[in-house]
């Protein structure tokens, strides 16, 4: 028996692996790399154990790599499929002795106590039915005070652009969308967007699980946003 393939598990994640990254450069308007990259400044130079959770096709794990020369990075995620792709890509970086990829769950991250100096996670949190668990299992497995950087899509909204931002995702992205990824996959993906809560709901779920010192930062009209806390 199968997942349904509309329900954001690692198996759906499997058939659309070798079309992630495209799909993803179509869903973010090819802003998703200026995105991470932001997101992986926000750990600060002092990091050396990173956690990548839903590390996915290994995009963000190589990217902090590459900006913090002495870091190591786990990289874990729930598709072996999205991990076939991403050790692919780690092989071809040279950096197989620092990033190491790992199946696992974002509720309960294969990690003990304490492990990491700081985590990111990229276009993942959505994804996770518990996102409270996930948010306290990111908390345990990261030293005290250090730095848990989520960067999520959103729906833009909030600037004169963003009703043209909205039109291209309501209307433009879903019909590019379609031919990337079966009608189901891609639905769930729009829906999973629409359906996220909004920055100073999901800056609550965030204080709720004892992560401090929250803060949203919306990147290109409120199509994307980064969550930055720390672990309590």
């Amino acid at each position: 028996m199968t997942d349904a393939p509309s329900d954001g598990s690692g198996r759906m994640f499997d058939r659309i692996s070798d079309r992630y990254d495209l799909l993803n450069r179509v869903m973010s308007v090819g802003s998703d790399g200026r995105w991470r990259r932001r997101a992986v400044g926000l750990l600060g130079p002092d990091v050396r154990e990173v956690l990548d959770l839903a590390t996915g096709t290994a995009d963000v794990a190589i990217e902090v790599a590459r900006a913090i020369p002495e870091s190591r990075v786990v990289g874990v995620d729930p598709s072996v499929g999205m991990l076939r792709v991403g050790g692919e890509k780690v092989r071809r970086a040279g950096l197989e002795g620092r990033i190491t990829l790992r199946e696992g769950d974002g509720e309960k991250i294969p990690a003990e106590d304490d492990a990491f100096d700081g985590s990111i996670m990229a276009f993942g949190i959505r994804n996770v039915p518990d996102r409270a668990a996930c948010l306290r299992e990111l908390g345990r497995v990261v030293r005290r005070g250090g730095p848990i950087v989520l960067l999520e899509l959103a729906e833009p909204e909030g600037h004169p652009l963003a009703f043209g931002a909205r039109f291209w995702k309501r209307h433009v992205v879903p019909r590019l969308g379609a031919l990337l990824s079966s009608t189901s996959e891609y639905v769930y993906l729009e829906r999973s967007i629409r359906a996220f809560p909004r920055p100073n709901e999901f800056l609550g779920m965030m204080r709720d699980c004892g992560l401090g010192e929250g803060e949203a930062i919306p990147l290109t009209f409120g199509a994307a946003t980064l969550f930055v806390g720390r672990a309590p």
